[in-house]
C-alpha cells in the first residue's frame, strides 16, 4: 500500500445542494466541487479511496419505481444500491478525471461495485427500523404490507413509510480487487452507499438482501481492512460540536476515543446525524487505526494539515 492512504467517506446529501438542485446535472456539479477538494489531498501526497452515501438517490429510484409499477417491474433494494454505486461512481470518476487533467496530474480512477456481507441472522432483520422511499397514506402503506410483505411505520407525523433492516457490515467481498487497484496507483471509488448488502446461503452462494448498510460503518470496515493511515468522514459541518444547535454549542478541535464515548453517553450526538459517524470512527481506531477526522468537503486539506476539522485519536 502507498505510504499515505486515506479513506474519505462522502455523504450522499453532499451531492444535493438544496431542494431546487436535485437533477443529475446539479448532482454532478456538486460532485465536481467535492472532487476538487479530494484532488487537493491527492496532490499533497495522499492516495484516496472514496466511499459515498446514496440515500437520496436510492429514494429517487424507489419513487420512480413506485410511480411506474403499473407499467414496469419494481426495482429490488439491492439493485437500487448497485444502480447508485454505478451512477455516483461514474460522476466521481468523471469529475476526478477532469480535475486531474486540468492540473496535469497523472492519476487514474476506478469504481468497484461492492458487495458487503451481512449476517442473515442480524437482529435488525427481525426489527427493521431504517425508513426508505416515499411517504404514503396509511391505507396504501397497509396495502403494500399485505401485498408485498413490507414493514411499515408512521414517520414523524408526515405519513407512513417502508422500513428495512440496517445490519452490521461483516466482510467486504471485493476487498482484494480494491487492494489491487490501490497498489496499482488508482484512486478507487468503493463501498458506495454502504455497499450492496448480501447474505451467504448454506451452500456458500450470495443473495441480495432487502436492507440498507450504514455507509459510515461500511467505510470504517473498509478503512480497517485496508489499513488506511487516516479515515475521514466528510459531512455538512466543519467540526463536531457539543450541545449542537443550542446557545451552549461548542466545537471540538480534537477528542480521544474515551472522550468520544463519554460524549455519546451524555447524548451529544443525534442517531440520524453525528452518532453513526462518531461510532464508525471509534470502530476504526479501536481496530488499529491511528487517526480520523470529521470535517466538511471544503476543509479536507486544511483538516489533514491540522488547521481545522475534528481530529480523533486512540
Amino acid at each position: 500500500m502507498p505510504e499515505k492512504l486515506a479513506v474519505v467517506a462522502v455523504g450522499g446529501n453532499s451531492l444535493i445542494i438544496d431542494e431546487k438542485h436535485k437533477s443529475v446535472a446539479d448532482q454532478y456539479k456538486a460532485c465536481a466541487t467535492t472532487c476538487a477538494h479530494i484532488a487537493n489531498m491527492i496532490q499533497h501526497g495522499y492516495n484516496v479511496i472514496v466511499t459515498h452515501g446514496n440515500g437520496p438517490q436510492v429514494g429517487f429510484i424507489l419513487r420512480r419505481s413506485d410511480l411506474a409499477r403499473k407499467e414496469l417491474h419494481t426495482v429490488p433494494l439491492d439493485s437500487c444500491d448497485a444502480d447508485t454505486q454505478g451512477a455516483i461512481g461514474y460522476q466521481i470518476q468523471r469529475a476526478l478525471y477532469n480535475e486531474f487533467a486540468k492540473r496535469g496530474m497523472k492519476k487514474r480512477v476506478a469504481t468497484v461495485v461492492t458487495q458487503v456481507l451481512v449476517d442473515k441472522n442480524d437482529p435488525s432483520f427481525k426489527k427493521p427500523t431504517k425508513p426508505i422511499g416515499s411517504f404514503m397514506a396509511k391505507e396504501l402503506a397497509e396495502q403494500r404490507k399485505e401485498e408485498e410483505g413490507w414493514d411499515i411505520v408512521e414517520d414523524a407525523g408526515r405519513g407512513w413509510r417502508r422500513v428495512v433492516a440496517s445490519p452490521i457490515p461483516v466482510r467486504i467481498i471485493e476487498l482484494s480487487a480494491i487492494e489491487s487497484l490501490v497498489r496499482g496507483g488508482f484512486v478507487v471509488v468503493a463501498a458506495g452507499g454502504g455497499g450492496i448488502p448480501v447474505v451467504e446461503n448454506d451452500d456458500g452462494s450470495l443473495e441480495g438482501a432487502e436492507a440498507v448498510i450504514d455507509k459510515d460503518h461500511a467505510s470504517s470496515l473498509l478503512a480497517r481492512n485496508i489499513k488506511a493511515d487516516i479515515f475521514i468522514i466528510s459531512t455538512a459541518v466543519e467540526k463536531v460540536c457539543l450541545n449542537f444547535g443550542t446557545p451552549d454549542q461548542k466545537s471540538l478541535d480534537a477528542m480521544t476515543v474515551a472522550q468520544a464515548k463519554r460524549y455519546i453517553q451524555e447524548g451529544h450526538f443525534k442517531p440520524g446525524s453525528m452518532l453513526p459517524k462518531v461510532k464508525a470512527i471509534i470502530q476504526f481506531l479501536e481496530g488499529g487505526g491511528k487517526q480520523a477526522i470529521i470535517t466538511n468537503p471544503e476543509n479536507l486539506l486544511k483538516a489533514i494539515e491540522g488547521k481545522t476539522g475534528t481530529l480523533v485519536t486512540p
